[in-house]
Parts: C-alpha cells; structure tokens; sequence
C-alpha cells in the first residue's frame, strides 16, 4: 500500500495549498487488491472520520473519488450501511475521478519527517524525495507513528521496512 496527499475534485489547474481553487485535499491510495479488499477499504474510511458532519470549507470536505462503476456502487451501498447503522445521513461527497494533484513536499508523510534519523535512513533506499514518498514503507512507518497500527503488526512489519536495527529500534520507542 502507498499513500501520497494531495488535492482533488475540483477543475482548477495544478492547485497549491495557498491557491486550492475548488479542489478538496485529499490522500491518494495505491492498493493491493489481493491484501485488501476496496470494500474493507472504504469501511476504515468511514470508520476514520466523521462523515456526519456537514460540510465545511471544500478544502475540508469528506469525499470519495470512483475509478469506475464498480467502486461507485462499492461507495453507494457500504454509505447507506453506514447511514442506516447511524440512523443519520452521511455528508460525503462522491465523485468521478478525473485528476490528483500531488501536494507539496513537506505535506508528504507529515510524521514522519517530524523524525530526521528515520528519514535520513530512507533517504539512503530511494533516488528522490518523491520515490520515498510512494513507498510503502514510508507509508507505514508514517502511519505508525501517528499512532495507528498495533505493536503486534509493527514487530511484524519492522524487517520490512528497511530500518538498521537502530532505526528499528527508534521507531519501536
């Protein structure tokens, strides 16, 4: 799985966080459909936020973006699940998908580079900035240490990531 943040949804061209247009910031998800499903993903999805919440600014709004007819349908029936189990209705905007623009760099894996001895190690596995970023690793190093995943899957995924035993063991804490 690999993750990069961003901006769609909107029509205005290469979009910057000071000049959002009508563009939505949101999170790009590269997955494998044989390690998780897209409907198991859309139900984090609706677990991780608060999807009853009407709308705020657009650049904060909830939305989903569908590749194709499949996911829309996905998106529709895995919302009313969510609806009826809430007895409320759900905010989300749905949309086609039409283009992403990649956020800028110190966006990208925001926890991460809060930790210069984990970055500089990755820094020494990719040949840019923008590889780093599209790892997976650096997707679920990222995602740990803003607190999510448990320790049991972190020991598991420590060998993984690429870490020397001395990032391995800053990153366990």
């Amino acid at each position: 799985m690999r993750t990069r943040v961003g901006y769609a949804g909107g029509e205005k061209d290469n979009p910057t966080y000071h000049s959002l247009g009508d563009h939505t910031e949101t999170v790009e998800l590269d997955f494998d459909p044989n390690q998780i499903s897209y409907k198991e993903l859309l139900n984090i999805f609706w677990e991780s936020h608060h999807p009853t919440v009407k709308s705020c600014p657009k650049q904060y709004m909830s939305i989903i973006l569908y590749h194709n007819e499949k996911q829309r349908e996905q998106i529709l029936e895995t919302k009313k699940d969510k609806e009826d189990k809430l007895s409320t209705r759900l905010y989300t905007e749905i949309q086609s998908y039409s283009k992403f623009f990649r956020g800028e760099d110190f966006h990208q894996k925001f926890y991460l580079q809060k930790y210069p001895e984990l970055m500089d190690e990755l820094k020494n596995f990719y040949n840019s900035f923008r590889e780093l970023v599209d790892s997976t690793a650096a997707a679920r190093i990222n995602g740990y240490l803003a607190g999510y995943g448990s320790e049991n899957d972190l020991l598991k995924d420590l060998p993984l990531l690429g870490l020397s035993e001395r990032g391995q063991k800053y990153l366990r804490g």
